[in-house]
């Protein structure tokens, strides 16, 4: 029983090393150290908790006794203290995230900044409570366009008291792209969560996805779906005139391409007149070169996944498709204003390559382009509640509010 013990305090062991020290370049080793660094990382308390029940068990039965069970003893408290460790180093993440939003911080915002440093302790155990909240309506599957039968749909979230003219969030779901690796069910729901209780329309879309559809197809369904946007939130209590998109992974990807193209022909086929600007972006750890132009991409399952599945060709092959969809080559002084996110444990998509697009896109933007580096987030860290995530959503919010409020003098005049 203590060798038992031992074994079971290794895998421990290895499970919290690799929240620290994550898999960047194994196509195979990166997905399991993802999701066994995502899921250990921000549900690090949960994961203690059974440890320790675990370990209690073990005791009962004598498994704590003699020397690989003490040892095993030993190593479980280490590395309980570490991933401890690690959970609240999420309180970095207030300091960062003030220091993006307090300097523009005016007398108006004075009354609600105590919003942005309240954690609800309640949620941080609950963390998947916000996938049900009763002060939210949920209004499922909204058809917004129909594709050789398929039926692409969107859900609109809202809070039940909203008002008339409220500003509006389009969210657009992960998932490289591919059918089985993410919807608009499960993803940006914290955030959108949090944007209705402040009086926005949050809208979260679907498009077409790979192997059964290719590049540029998404793009051009995120599109529709913003024109849709555009024509109906009225009817939902959104206004039209302020839209700021979000997304994560392929959403950050996505939602990066739509907000640096409004009105280009070549995502809006048959829809060229349709107005496509939004006033505000917020990608998630988005890829933002395809080519991977100057070797930032630490991961190669990337390109194979490009290659095998989303357009089906190689980057020597579709040249200039693939440098059409990258966001990068869009970075203009007509941008709209940028809030990105991206943390320095990502081991799916790179953290450099983000860090580069933020500063080419700063140099000639006429809006304010902000680049937050989260410190110990891994991929996807936002899903669902936790300390980190907690903190990153409370300062987005924030800052959604003041580009809100910096636009109203403009849409007054």
């Amino acid at each position: 029983m203590g060798f038992f013990v031992f074994v079971l305090a290794l895998i421990s062991v290895a499970l919290t090393y690799n929240v620290l020290r994550p898999q960047y370049h194994h196509p195979k080793g990166i997905v399991f150290s993802f999701l066994a660094g995502w899921l250990a990382g921000e549900l690090a308390l949960h994961v203690i908790a059974v440890q320790v029940f675990l370990v209690f068990l073990c005791a009962l039965l004598g498994g704590i006794k003699g020397f690989w069970g003490a040892l095993g003893l030993l190593l479980f408290i280490g590395s309980w203290l570490t991933l401890s460790y690690h959970y609240f180093s999420g309180y970095k993440v207030k300091v960062l995230m003030d220091s993006i939003v307090a300097p523009h911080r005016d007398e108006a915002d004075a009354a609600n900044w105590g919003r942005h440093g309240e954690v609800d302790v309640s949620r941080l155990l609950r963390p998947f409570s916000d996938f049900k909240d009763d002060q939210i309506e949920l209004i499922k599957d909204v058809v917004f366009d129909k594709v050789n039968g398929l039926e692409l749909k969107l859900d609109i979230r809202r809070n039940l008291g909203c008002p008339e003219n409220a500003p509006v969030l389009m969210q657009i779901h992960g998932g490289a792209w591919t059918h089985g690796y993410g919807s608009k069910n499960e993803q940006g729901v914290p955030l959108m969560v949090e944007m209705a209780k402040r009086g926005w329309v949050c809208v979260a879309i679907s498009y077409r996805l790979s192997p059964a559809y290719t590049f540029p197809d998404p793009i051009i369904d995120c599109k529709k779906a913003l024109v849709w946007i555009k024509e109906h939130i009225a009817e939902y209590g959104g206004d039209p005139e302020f839209i700021v998109v979000t997304g994560g992974s392929a959403g950050g990807h996505l939602s990066s391409l739509l907000a640096l193209t409004p009105n280009l022909p070549e995502f809006q086929p048959g829809f060229e007149d349709r107005d496509t600007e939004v006033q505000g972006c917020v990608p998630f750890y988005g890829i933002y070169d395809l080519l991977d132009t100057h070797k930032l991409q630490v991961s190669p399952g990337l390109e194979i996944f490009l290659r095998k599945k989303v357009i089906r060709k190689t980057r020597a092959e579709a040249e200039d498709l693939y440098r059409l969809l990258s966001p990068i080559t869009h970075v203009s002084e007509q941008a709209p204003p940028f809030l990105m996110i991206h943390g320095d444990k990502d081991s799916l998509t790179s953290l450099g390559e983000a860090q580069y697009f933020a500063s080419e896109l700063d140099k000639v933007s006429k809006q304010s382009v902000e680049f937050a580096e989260i410190a110990g987030a891994q991929h996807a860290f936002d899903l669902f509640a936790s300390l980190r995530s907690d903190y990153v959503k409370l300062g987005i919010a924030e800052r959604l509010e003041q580009w809100h409020r910096d636009a109203k003098p403009a849409d007054s005049e």
